[in-house]
């Protein structure tokens, strides 16, 4: 039971809950304690929003940090005229300057955009995931506890207004790992002079994971789990890719590594990239490995072969 889900994440359900109904179909399967496969979540997605969550399910998650560092895409809808201490509508919301902001035109609006998009210093929200002293902000936010973040850099590929009537905002946003979709709302919103908080959010890609091929947390069940799971080369597709024969196989099932062929490459690279996608003739995954800093050969640095 190895592969990767791509789930629809319901609004108000934690994405751990999610992994938690994974869990439990498989249990339902007849998994015990001790054979149950890992479950695990590549970006965590709020309660408030939806859509793409991508579960890696046993020695698939191995590739969650490689998932969660592909670009992804959002469809989110802001309000301006107030504020809040989540810098979303789930927060103690606050009154901003409401006369400004249903003013606000579209000329105005698209001068403020322009400083959001390129690489860009961010603070994250208050109330999100990030690590303050050993510990998650949100948990000493909610404490009441004052949380002082830094900002750090984050890469905004796209961003392109969906509608726009004020006082409401939607926009269409393509990004890097680590960027806060509310941190954009709210700095837009003071750059604008009135507040903004974030009303919904939709994460519609990551990586080669699409809105259009998720599947319903309710239609999943623990009959179709297993026919519902993708294969672990699904996440590595954009990497430059080696085909390997039964020899070579055989070396990166004991860990050794191999000097490869100029004509068994599937897709490669005129850099030097830190991963290769190492496959078998039928594309499937053998191991993530990279180029031996002594030797020019290929090394498994993530072992897959046994597990597909």
């Amino acid at each position: 039971m190895n592969g990767l889900l791509n789930i629809d994440k319901p609004q108000w359900q934690t994405s751990r809950a999610v992994v938690d109904t994974v869990n439990r179909m498989l249990r339902e399967l007849g998994f015990t304690r001790g054979t149950l496969p890992k479950v695990g979540h590549a970006g965590t997605l709020d309660p408030l929003a939806t859509g793409v969550l991508v579960l890696g399910v046993g020695d698939a998650t191995r590739l969650i940090e490689l998932v969660q560092s592909r670009p992804k895409e959002y469809r989110g809808s802001f309000l301006f005229g107030c504020r809040s201490d989540t810098d979303d509508v789930t927060g103690q919301v606050v009154a901003g300057d409401t006369a400004r902001a249903a003013t606000i035109q579209r000329e105005e609006l698209d001068a403020a955009l322009v400083p959001f998009r390129g690489r860009i210093e961010q603070v994250p929200p208050a109330f999100s995931a990030v690590h303050v002293g050993g510990q998650r902000a949100y948990k000493l936010a909610r404490r009441g506890e004052e949380v002082e973040l830094q900002a750090r850099t984050v890469e905004v590929h796209r961003l392109e207004v969906v509608r726009f009537e004020p006082p409401e905002l939607t926009l269409d946003i393509e990004c890097g790992s680590g960027t806060y979709i509310r941190s954009i709302g709210r700095d837009l919103g003071e750059r604008l002079g009135c507040g903004a908080v974030m009303s919904a959010l939709c994460r519609t890609r990551i990586g080669p994971f699409e809105l259009s091929q998720t599947i319903p947390l309710d239609q999943l069940t623990a009959d179709s789990l297993a026919a519902r799971l993708q294969p672990c080369s699904v996440a590595t597709a954009h990497l430059p890719a080696y085909v390997c024969d039964a020899e070579e196989t055989n070396k990166l099932s004991h860990g050794l590594g191999i000097v490869p062929r100029e004509s068994s490459w599937l897709r490669r690279s005129e850099l030097h990239p830190e991963s290769f996608a190492l496959v078998d003739a039928a594309g499937t995954l053998l191991a993530m490995g990279g180029w031996d800093r002594h030797v020019p050969a290929l090394r498994p640095r993530v072992n897959f072969i046994g597990v597909q």
